[in-house]
Order: structure tokens, then sequence, then C-alpha cells
């Protein structure tokens, strides 16, 4: 019970730690940033597709005990950023470029949960040699009539609408069929990875418009070409995801340059997660 007592006041610790701010972009919209500090190694995260943008507890214990300095922002439309509909996945890293900017980030890595994981890419593709690193967890891959795109989605509905344009997803009622997840998925809800149930819910009650225009933005051409990201790329997969399934990773090991996929065969779409912390050791390998 002690070390748990400890665990919990060194996350509550590191979380005080973390400063926000809203940061104004040349188009007049602002997008709303979080930075745990340090002058350690930068990582640049993206939210998965809904949440706030806040830096959870998992990811701050992990990077703050490798000395990693972790940042995180807030899409459009989620978490006090401003909306921007008709947004294409390439769009963050324009954004990306202004934020880091403004908070002094010269080169540093990125990574990217679910929908975080695209932008997460976009990022590498187009801000040069800023970007040292990508890792991407259970991202979906660019949309492509190669291989069945919405093959092993147990409930592909709002992908599928979004395939119709933005006004046929808002149409689409925003249901999540307890299926998609695994039990290993349900345990890591209920336990380390409980912030981030918390974080979406949060997100779900703010409103939809991040997650319709998320879902346009995956469903369409993603404004950058998966050739065009040089940089090295760990593509982290869960064998038994019910949300992106394996062939999604698959088609991004097959695009990307330099790419190497870690396939967990016993994890799903939330449980893949536990892999962030070694994916931070992956980082500071290279």
């Amino acid at each position: 019970m002690a070390a748990f007592s400890e665990r919990a006041a060194w996350g509550y610790l590191v979380i005080r730690l973390v400063t926000e701010r809203d940061i104004p972009l040349s188009d007049g919209r602002t997008v709303h940033v979080y930075d745990s500090g340090g002058d350690g190694m930068a990582l640049l995260w993206h939210h998965g597709s809904p949440q706030t943008g806040a830096l959870l507890a998992p990811l701050l214990e992990a990077a703050a005990e490798r000395g990693i300095r972790l940042v995180g922002y807030a899409r459009p439309s989620y978490g006090g950023s401003t909306p921007d509909p008709g947004r294409d996945v390439a769009k963050a890293a324009g954004d990306v470029r202004v934020l880091a900017d403004a908070i002094g980030l010269g080169r540093f890595a990125t990574m990217g949960a679910s929908g975080g994981g695209p932008h997460a890419l976009a990022c590498a593709a187009l801000l040069g040699d800023r970007v040292t690193g990508v890792v991407t967890l259970a991202s979906p891959a660019p949309y492509t009539e190669a291989f069945d795109w919405f093959a092993g989605m147990v409930d592909p509905g709002g992908l599928r609408a979004a395939r119709q344009g933005r006004e046929a997803r808002a149409a689409h009622p925003d249901t999540f069929d307890p299926d998609s997840f695994i039990a290993a998925d349900w345990a890591a809800l209920e336990a380390d990875w409980k912030s981030l149930g918390e974080d979406a819910m949060r997100a779900g009650r703010a409103g939809p418009d991040g997650l319709i225009d998320d879902d346009v933005a995956f469903a369409r051409d993603w404004g950058f070409e998966l050739e065009a990201v040089t940089t090295p790329v760990l593509a982290v997969q869960g064998g038994l995801d019910r949300v992106i399934p394996p062939a999604h990773g698959d088609a991004l090991l097959r695009a990307l340059p330099n790419a190497e996929l870690w396939l967990r065969t016993r994890d799903g779409h939330v449980s893949v997660l536990h892999a962030c912390p070694v994916a931070m050791d992956w980082f500071r390998a290279r």
C-alpha cells in the first residue's frame, strides 16, 4: 500500500508541474498547449479521438522517469482550441510549427495514439529535420481501396459516413459499441489508463465537432504522402484491435520508407498504450 501511495504522490506532483497556455495562430485561431517543462529530450504527444489534449498521468510519469520534456496540444475543436472545420491531417503540421516556435522547441520527437497517429506522421512529413523520430500506436492508415479499410472494425459507421463528407458524418449518431474493446482494453481503463477514459468523456461532453473533423480528415486524402516521412518510425499495433485492425499497421509498414512494426499480438486498442514507456526508450536509444 505504501508503494502505491508513493507512486500516486509522484504522479500528482508531475501533473501539477504541467503548464498550459493558448498560442495564437496566423489565421486567428488559437491552440491550447500543455508543457511539462524541463531541458531534456522533447517529445510532442498527439492525442486520440476524442480527447481534450491534456497530458495523461501514465505519459507524464513515464516521461518524467526518463527526463523527457513532454508537450501536448488540443487539436481544433478539442480542449479549448479554436474550431477549424474542413481541416485535413496535414494542417496539424502548421499548427505544430507555430506552437513549437512559441515554446522554444527546436528539434523534437513525436508520438500519436489512435487518431493522433496520422497527425504525428504529418509533422514528420512536413516539418523536415525538426522531427527526429515518430511512434504511432494503433494508428489508422490512409484510406485506400487496395484492401478493405473497414474490415475488422466492430463499429465503422462514423468513418463510413465520413467518406461521404462532413455533413454526412455530422448526421451520423455518435454511439460506442462496447465490443470494440477487448477485455484487456477494459482492464487498462480500470487501472493505469483510467485517466484516458475520463478524458474521453470530458471531450465528448464538450461536443462532437473535434471527432467529426478528425473522422472526415482520416477518411479522405491526408494532404501528404507517407513516402515523404523519411525519419525513423515505430508503428505499434495491437493484434486484437477491433477499432483500428492490424491491417492498418501492415499498410503503414509497407508505405513508410524507414519504419518498423511492433505487433503486440494480445493487445487491443487501449491496452496497446502499455507500450508507451518502451516506445519512449526507443526514442532515447536512437
